[in-house]
């Protein structure tokens, strides 16, 4: 008989887990509260590492599809000073699969294609323990009972609260985010200064990043330290407002830097939180999390990677449950796999994070050069 399992959450996390499991000939349910994939923009580009994000894929089924859409080239950096010196210009070598990039909404079709979603089904709420299994309560009024529900439905999970209490706070350091369309036809200049890859200028408690997506699109993030309530007296949907305040911020860096900002359509204001480092629970039957519903982390590169890799391999613990009683102890060994991997991670991060929005400018190109020595 097989289990009824459900994971919530239609991210990487989620989708590699049930694409997985799928593989692995076990229905599940995708519940995602969403009306459809794309009732928001998907976000930017994400650089899937060999032994984590591509290993995931390769559990799959995906590597090769993958591979096809992936850009290499995307691995490149270049990092300026904020008076426009370039101090670092790395290129991947020919062949380098190490990190290559794709489209987050490239990412998701693919892992999507059989899958079938149960769109516009938000979850409320899990309660674990019952008779029947974990009811799930949905926003609609309605429940349903698995044996198993799989929270990866990001930083403010309502899936985790059955499980712990902690809850995300904030790091002290927030993101503004803005984008160009079309950059190499309407902005040659910037798509020249960014190249193939990311560019990034590293001032003090401060950074501006541009990267590259696929078809002429550029996210542009800044980064700064500020409290929680920065904005009080700024409309943040306000675009001019925004961008005047951004300007102000990063007055006295190089022209071409600035225009960056100038020539945003929008912006998105992004605080960053977290979990505690070391964020375990103590083991709930019929329920676990995936992703930064289990660990939230900055975003250095490393959360949607670990996340997929955790979804394809609770597939894997799942689908080798040798009856329907060892569901509970293969939950258990993955949470125990996921928690010592996911600790070294986010410690790596939070520290990666102090370095690149930092009091001195050079601890950020100090850790370029630890990370990608030339």
């Amino acid at each position: 008989m097989r289990h009824r399992i459900a994971v919530v959450g239609s991210g990487p996390a989620g989708l590699t887990f049930a694409r997985v499991l799928h593989r692995h000939d076990h229905p599940v349910a995708v519940l995602e509260r969403d009306p459809t994939p794309d009732a928001h923009p998907p976000g930017g580009t994400l650089d899937l590492h060999e032994g984590l994000g591509q290993l995931a894929l390769d559990k799959a089924g995906l590597l090769a599809e993958f591979q096809a859409l992936s850009r290499p080239e995307g691995q490149a950096m270049r990092i300026l000073d904020t008076d426009g010196t370039v101090l670092r210009d790395w290129r991947p070598r020919p062949g380098d699969r190490a990190n290559p990039e794709i489209d987050r909404g490239q990412l998701r079709d693919l892992l999507l294609d059989p899958l079938d979603v149960q769109w516009g089904r938000g979850v409320t709420q899990v309660v674990p323990g019952t008779r029947d299994g974990v009811v799930v309560h949905f926003a609609d009024g309605r429940q349903e009972t698995f044996d198993l529900v799989v929270g990866a439905d990001g930083a403010w999970s309502r899936i985790r609260p059955a499980v712990s209490s902690v809850a995300p706070h904030y790091t002290g350091i927030t993101s503004i985010e803005t984008s160009l369309d079309d950059v190499d036809t309407r902005h040659s200049d910037l798509a020249r200064l960014i190249g193939d890859g990311s560019l990034a200028v590293y001032g003090v408690n401060r950074s501006l990043v541009a990267q590259r997506n696929s078809g002429g699109h550029v996210k542009v993030y800044t980064k700064f330290r500020a409290p929680l309530d920065w904005h009080t007296n700024l409309d943040l949907a306000d675009v001019e407002a925004v961008r005047s305040s951004l300007l102000a911020l990063f007055d006295g860096w190089a022209a071409p830097v600035l225009d960056l900002l100038r020539h945003g359509t929008a912006f998105v204001h992004r605080p960053f939180y977290v979990l505690p480092v070391s964020h375990t629970w103590t083991h709930v039957p019929g329920v676990t999390l995936l992703g930064d519903a289990a660990h939230l982390m900055p975003p250095l590169g490393a959360g949607a990677n670990l996340a997929m890799l955790e979804g394809a391999e609770l597939a894997e613990f799942i689908a080798a449950a040798p009856g329907p009683g060892d569901l509970d102890e293969a939950v258990r060994a993955f949470e125990e796999q996921m928690w010592a991997r996911a600790g070294r991670w986010a410690k790596i991060t939070t520290a990666g994070l102090e370095r690149l929005v930092s009091p001195d400018p050079a601890e950020a190109l100090a850790l370029f050069d630890q990370v990608q020595p030339s």
